[in-house]
């Protein structure tokens, strides 16, 4: 009897947390949508490249208050909002413009499990946008400014026993001042998309001892056979040892040390299995310092650019030249804004992307959770990746070399972009698939190009960088990148690096059952069906096959799907339809794809 009445206890409270949430709004959703279990919210491990055994999620309900800037913590609150999604999206349950007047209160209470007792916690965060303060048990823990990086605090002297309440106020001006934003503007618009407030990634701890690792960077280099793994720790010892185990699955097949605090390099064996599109193989790693484990995983593989026999300077991958072909992937959702509702529904868009014959995507100006890249690890999808824009804009000249004067920032405004760039590029370092920076996107907040884009090249000598993709154009970096819409087109060539395509197609087709508004749509040229839309974008393939062997040696198209209101994905924005004939694309994809190779 006793065992019946817990169960009926937990279902009755279920229910009533069930009750407490619903999507908002009555906007297009996706079928994830009502997959949602407010009590299990994306509880997939949030750091695949860093993994330890325990932790736990703090997604869910929390309470939520939004109140004019400079107020105190509130003693009421507004009602509930489902975390990790922002406020102004239907899944938050709350679908409210916050607004650069106001600010953001999150409130809840956690309990720290019994067994972590003789552990530090730490309080992690995946993305919170933009300005977030956090305090646990009104004692302030810590503070962070941008809104695509992850972040953490060392909790563990604010703790008490039973429970414990964690306090979290953000500010977001989205477009109002200088700050990375993206697609995001408080006018939304043409290409111009709702605004993204708060947390919008998972909130969890994670018990470690008390020497931790705190980060690592792992580099693999076939040249020399090797992959090297540095590791800091929240307290650096001479006479700690490294280990670094590499296996193929479980069976180990290289080890590596050191002390010193020196990176721990390991001799690969003979012909290592190499990753590609082709065959994504990752090599599973496991790191220990003293007490400290954590698994993760690592790609033999190659980012670099060669002169053809032709003379043209082709992308190579792992040696060999390889034409880099993908959708511009702006992650967005109807109904999650920023936040794919389930990890089925991130990883969809990847899956969905290799369907297609592609072998790489353009992540647009903006930053993915850990998982959507682990995803492109494991399923073999080279990425490029923008820098968010901000600020704003100076003249653009994208058909020629640039011979205007760049824009001044403000202190503040070049500090913060420096900033956010740096911990993006280091929050993304170690993810194999990731192949290009992209600072700057077209003109979008662009200044001090050379620099910032040398500054990336120091940064970061493993990968490539596309100074401005469709900006103006300086000779710095690995390519020269242009846009040009609907059709491809080559206006400017670049004899000493490689002259990519950065964003064509945009073919549109509004199908009336799937759209954000019924009445306000657009592509760059519009269809009105699956088949015309499909012959337009085979004749633009053709079009591009011709202009690789003159000289393209990558190109983006866009776009993956439907945007609020531009209709020019190959799917629609809720994912419910494929907008193109999907044999016929797979095919002439595959030959632009191995065009280089065949």
């Amino acid at each position: 009897m006793k065992s019946k009445l817990i169960v009926f206890i937990l279902l009755t409270a279920t229910l009533s947390l069930s009750a407490q949430w619903k999507p908002a709004g009555d906007r297009l959703k996706t079928r994830w949508a009502s997959q949602i279990d407010v009590n299990n919210v994306l509880p997939e491990y949030p750091r695949p490249i860093m993994e330890r055994s325990q932790w736990q999620n703090l997604n869910g309900l929390w309470n939520y208050a939004i109140l004019p800037v400079g107020k105190q913590t509130p003693t009421t609150f507004d009602g509930k909002i489902l975390v990790p999604f922002a406020v102004e999206s239907s899944l938050s349950g709350v679908q409210k413009r916050l607004g650069g007047e106001n600010e953001l209160w999150y409130q809840r209470e956690f309990t720290v499990p019994s067994n972590w007792k003789n552990n530090r916690v730490l309080l992690h965060f995946g993305a919170v946008d933009w300005k977030a303060d956090v305090w646990v048990n009104d004692i302030k823990v810590g503070q962070h400014t941008g809104g695509y990086t992850p972040f953490s605090f060392d909790v563990t002297p604010a703790l008490k026993s039973g429970a414990n309440k964690l306090v979290v106020k953000v500010w977001d001006g989205t477009d109002q001042g200088y700050q990375p934003r993206g697609k995001q503007v408080n006018n939304p618009h043409g290409i111009w998309y709702t605004p993204v407030s708060g947390i919008w990634q998972t909130v969890w701890l994670e018990p470690v001892p008390e020497k931790y690792i705190e980060n690592m960077k792992i580099t693999p280099d076939i040249d020399k056979n090797t992959i090297t793994v540095e590791v800091s720790t929240n307290q650096a010892s001479a006479s700690d040892k490294i280990e670094v185990k590499v296996m193929d699955g479980s069976r180990v097949v290289a080890v590596g040390q050191s002390i010193n605090n020196q990176p721990v390099e390991v001799s690969m064996p003979a012909n290592p299995r190499l990753w590609s599109p082709d065959d994504p193989f990752l090599y599973n790693l496991e790191v220990t310092v003293l007490n400290d484990k954590v698994k993760s995983y690592a790609a033999m593989r190659k980012y670099s650019t060669k002169r053809d026999d032709k003379g043209i300077v082709r992308l190579q991958l792992n040696n060999k030249d390889l034409f880099q072909f993908g959708p511009l992937d702006q992650g967005w959702w109807p109904d999650g804004l920023y936040t794919a509702p389930t990890d089925e529904a991130l990883k969809y868009d990847v899956v969905k992307t290799k369907d297609f014959g592609f072998n790489m995507i353009r992540k647009h100006v903006k930053v993915e959770p850990a998982r959507w890249y682990m995803h492109c690890d494991q399923l073999g999808m080279i990425v490029w990746q923008d820098m968010p824009s901000g600020d704003r804009s100076p003249e653009w000249q994208m058909r020629e070399y640039f011979t205007g004067v760049e824009r001044l920032r403000s202190p503040e405004s070049e500090a913060n972009y420096r900033k956010e760039w740096k911990e993006i590029i280091d929050y993304l370092y170690s993810y194999p698939s990731i192949a290009v920076w992209v600072p700057f996107n077209e003109a979008w907040g662009q200044f001090k190009t050379q620099e910032i884009v040398e500054w990336t090249k120091q940064h970061d000598p493993s990968r490539l960088v596309n100074p401005a993709s469709g900006g103006n154009h300086y000779h710095t970096g690995d390519m020269l990148d242009l846009h040009h819409y609907p059709q491809p087109e080559m206006f400017l060539y670049d004899g000493q690096r490689a002259t990519v395509l950065g964003e064509y197609g945009g073919i549109g087709w509004a199908n009336k059952e799937h759209l954000w508004e019924p009445d306000r749509n657009w592509g760059y040229v519009q269809f009105n069906s699956s088949n015309e839309v499909t012959n337009e974008y085979i004749k633009y393939a053709e079009q591009l096959k011709q202009m690789i062997r003159q000289g393209f040696s990558a190109a983006v198209y866009t776009q993956t799907t439907d945007v609020e209101v531009e209709v020019n994905g190959l799917m629609t924005y809720d994912r419910a339809v494929v907008k193109i004939d999907e044999s016929r694309v797979r095919k002439v994809n595959q030959e632009i794809c191995n065009i280089l190779t065949d």
